[in-house]
Formats: C-alpha cells, sequence, structure tokens
C-alpha cells in the first residue's frame, strides 16, 4: 500500500460511558481510495464511522484515545475546530435525510450557512455543479423549487450526497448509503460512488458484502470492536488471511 495516506489512525480506543466500543484501531487509508468496512451488527464500523467526523462528540459519555489523523494533523487535538472538521469531512446517512426544503434549497443551505457565495449568479452555478456531480442534475432541472420529498428514495440519496459535496469536503463518510434503496438505484450510487473518488477520499460502511467487492479499492473486517483484518478487497474476498474474516464472508455467521 504504497499511496499517501488521507486518514491515519493509530492505537485508537473509543468508549461509551466507559464501555469499549472500538480497541486499538490502526489502519492507514490512501487518499482518492474508497475504503468498505464490513462486519457483523455492533462490531463499532458505525462508531469509527462517525469518529472520522467527530458526530460521535454529541453523544453524553463518548471518550478515545490514540491517534486519528487527516493529512497528520489529531483530528482530536484541544485546537481543532469542529465545525470546519465536519464541513471537510462530509456524512451520508443510511435513510436519505433531506431538509424539508426545495430541491434547491437543499444543495444551497451549505453554501449560504457557510458563506461561500458572493452572488446569486455563483449560488446557482454551484447548486447546478453539485447536482451533476451527483448524477441529478438531468432529472431535476426543471424542478428545482420542487419540494426534495417529490424525488423518489435513490434521487434523495443522490441529493443528500450533492448536498455534502458542494461545500468541497475532502472526505466523504457513507453510512450504508443504499440500505433503504431499490436494485435499480443502489447501482447508480455504487456507480456515482466510484465516480467520485476522483475527487474525494470515501469511507463506507456495507452490510452488502458484494457492494464492498464491486466498489471499494480496500476492505476492513471488523468484529466485537476490533480490526480484525485490512487490505486489498480483492485479496479480502479471495485469500484472506484470518479464518474468522473467511467465515465472515463466505456467511457462516454475521
Amino acid at each position: 500500500m504504497s499511496e499517501e495516506p488521507k486518514i491515519t489512525v493509530r492505537n485508537f480506543n473509543a468508549y461509551y460511558s466507559g464501555k469499549m466500543a472500538l480497541k486499538d484501531v490502526n489502519i492507514d487509508i490512501p487518499e482518492n481510495k474508497i475504503m468498505a468496512m464490513i462486519g457483523p451488527s455492533g462490531c463499532g464500523k458505525s462508531t469509527f464511522l462517525r469518529s472520522l467526523n467527530r458526530m460521535n462528540d454529541l453523544i453524553e459519555g463518548f471518550t478515545v484515545t490514540g491517534g486519528m489523523m487527516i493529512d497528520g494533523k489529531n483530528i482530536y487535538d484541544k485546537d481543532v475546530d469542529v465545525t470546519k472538521l465536519r464541513r471537510n469531512v462530509g456524512m451520508v446517512f443510511q435513510k436519505p435525510n433531506p431538509f424539508p426544503k426545495t430541491i434547491f434549497e437543499n444543495i444551497a443551505y451549505g453554501l449560504k450557512i457557510n458563506k461561500l457565495c458572493k452572488s446569486r449568479d455563483e449560488l446557482s452555478g454551484k447548486v447546478e455543479e453539485s447536482l451533476k456531480e451527483a448524477g441529478l442534475w438531468e432529472e431535476v432541472k426543471d424542478e428545482l423549487n420542487k419540494s426534495a420529498f417529490a424525488l423518489s428514495g435513490g434521487q434523495q440519496q443522490r441529493l443528500c450526497i450533492a448536498r455534502a459535496m458542494v461545500v468541497r469536503p475532502e472526505i466523504i463518510l457513507m453510512d450504508e448509503p443504499t440500505a433503504s434503496l431499490d436494485p435499480i438505484s443502489t447501482a447508480k450510487i455504487e456507480e456515482l460512488i466510484q465516480e467520485l473518488k476522483k475527487s474525494y477520499t470515501i469511507v463506507i460502511v456495507t452490510h452488502n458484502m458484494q457492494q464492498a467487492a464491486r466498489v471499494a479499492d480496500r476492505t476492513a473486517f471488523f468484529m466485537l470492536g476490533e480490526m480484525v483484518e485490512y487490505s486489498d478487497t480483492s485479496v479480502m474476498f479471495t485469500k484472506p488471511e484470518k479464518k474468522i474474516t473467511e467465515e465472515y464472508i463466505t456467511g457462516r455467521f454475521g
């Protein structure tokens, strides 16, 4: 793994009110690659994902030890601006969660609150660019003033991806982004994820092993809060190092 890591995690532990949720995680995630996390429910995947933009800080009693670095800077240092961090590390959730606003306003929101546009024309241009990047522009360009809730589930999820991208983060986190979608919408999102890695580093949690095999460059297998194995996806799914990884991948448990 010769690529320069965008994210470096060293001896990282996470606790909920003193109860360990992640134990001694060490991982390097290369820039402009897709890293998938697989493992049974409750194994720490989502905790790890949400630690990358400090969303777990919002949970009372959540604490960490060890280092989680982005571009060499520990994001848990006292001097880190968490608002800035979350702008740089976008998040897409399992269920599409558009705001109760128009399609246009959903995308424009982040630009407005972060004061990233000087004029209405610039705002419109960035909204269009982001919708194009998410593969949604052609489907919605004549309906920008309609409620985002009028879109299908798959379209709503692409809208949420566009909303995450519009403020130009460097990393996008995705927590089972296709779990609630039909196969056609899932295929579109997977295609989009592959396209996005040209511009972003992507970390995705998935319960769908085939999805990890299709989209990810690297895959990490988590079990009971520990990262059991981490390798190139092709290696993980053909020649896993650990017997327990093989048993999970072949469906013997989980």
